[in-house]
């Protein structure tokens, strides 16, 4: 390696761990469930994941991607506009967009790609964009792949929206912007509010819903969940979290979607998802849409969790959702904080800056639907040992 970029790197990498922003991964050693083996600690509990149906290790699930390995093959072979596309993939879209109640639905590699592929192929320099201050980072990466005018408007704000709408009046299309929950806070956005206020100044609407997307609305997501999902323009979704698998998609009409395998060029220059990734995100949809218990569990435990750590004298910030941050402040206490529950048997990772601003570092916890009631006290006990050793509670 060049001796230069060795030596920068070297000095990045070194400022960023005086500045307790260093986070080295960690290994897990068996299926994602509510119990883990982690950097060699087995039967860890697990507050750290997505996986928040506890879908991912499914044997229903499993057993669809392993049939259709046998059917289909390890790999598609190709993008999706020259021979990638199987028929399992155009299952999967159908199936999407019959669940997100739209005309038609389009299957990215990730939810992250998603937005890369349709922010820019919607949007051009005569447009204007207006996205909210605490959208995901796949967000703000797509909103700068486009040409269009950026306006931030602060976070849930709608005096803040207004301004920001007046001021794109000039644009040829104006596209409002937002997270439906928000996945450091947990926080929903008030989507029925951004509607009206998008409709009175002739703006289109999209809304990334990763974190609402089987979790709200049972399980059709945040636009579901206000009954406004006829009046939103683009729904983004993941295939990763609730649903337990891999990808991410778009949802809206067929006009939307026509375009988007014309242009999109995530989707156009991207190998296509292996066909035992489509068939087992089928199969965990035929679960969520069959059993409204997953959902009703996850919630049960959120409630559960949320009361205990709040009992105890944790702030948890403004969450209405599974995501329940424990506020900590100082990024070097956060990570002492994570470090202290791994050896309670506790897995619940620090998010410091750039994730959040400096001096709002917190622990992100995620209840599921697999977690028993042995397992959320366990992590109670462990947060109450290490919160009362640091002086956090």
């Amino acid at each position: 390696m060049n001796g230069t970029l060795r030596s920068w790197l070297h000095e990045q990498t070194d400022t960023l761990k005086e500045q307790n922003l260093y986070k080295p991964l960690m290994e897990m050693e068996s299926p994602s469930g509510a119990r883990i083996s982690v950097n060699g600690r087995p039967n860890v509990v697990n507050l750290a994941s997505n996986n928040y149906l506890g879908l991912a290790d499914h044997p229903v699930v499993k057993e669809a991607a392993i049939r259709a390995v046998e059917r289909w093959g390890a790999g598609a072979g190709a993008v999706r506009p020259i021979i990638g596309t199987m028929s399992v993939h155009l299952e999967l879209e159908r199936r999407l967009a019959a669940f997100k109640h739209v005309e038609a639905a389009l299957v990215f590699q990730s939810g992250f790609t998603a937005n890369a592929g349709v922010i820019p192929t919607v949007t051009d320099a005569e447009d204007a964009i207006l996205t909210d201050e605490l959208n995901h980072a796949s967000i703000i990466d797509g909103v700068r792949l486009s040409k269009a005018t950026r306006g931030i408007y602060r976070h849930c704000d709608m005096d803040s929206l207004e301004e920001a709408l007046k001021a794109a009046q000039g644009a040829r299309k104006r596209l409002v912007i937002t997270d439906g929950v928000f996945s450091m806070d947990g926080d929903i956005a008030p989507l029925p509010d951004i509607v009206a206020l998008a409709e009175r100044y002739d703006a289109a609407v999209m809304v990334d819903d990763a974190h609402g997307s089987g979790v709200l609305g049972g399980g059709r997501g945040t636009a579901f969940h206000f009954g406004v999902h006829d009046r939103i323009d683009i729904q983004l979704g993941t295939l990763s979290k609730a649903v337990g698998v891999m990808g991410g998609y778009i949802a809206g009409s067929g006009a939307l979607i026509d375009w988007l395998i014309q242009r999109a060029r995530p989707f156009l220059f991207s190998t296509a998802q292996p066909p035992c990734v489509a068939a087992a995100v089928i199969a965990a949809l035929d679960l969520i849409e069959s059993d409204s218990g997953f959902t009703e569990r996850l919630w049960d435990n959120t409630r559960y969790w949320k009361d205990g750590l709040r009992r105890m004298g944790f702030d948890t910030g403004v969450s209405e959702t599974p995501i329940t941050p424990v506020m900590v402040g100082d990024e070097g206490k956060a990570l002492q904080l994570q470090r202290a529950l791994l050896e309670e048997n506790v897995l619940a990772l620090a998010i410091v800056f750039p994730t959040v601003a400096r001096g709002k570092a917190r622990i992100r916890t995620m209840p599921s639907a697999m977690h028993t009631r042995d397992d959320l006290d366990d992590a109670l006990n462990a947060f109450q040992t290490a919160g009362r050793r640091l002086g956090i509670v």
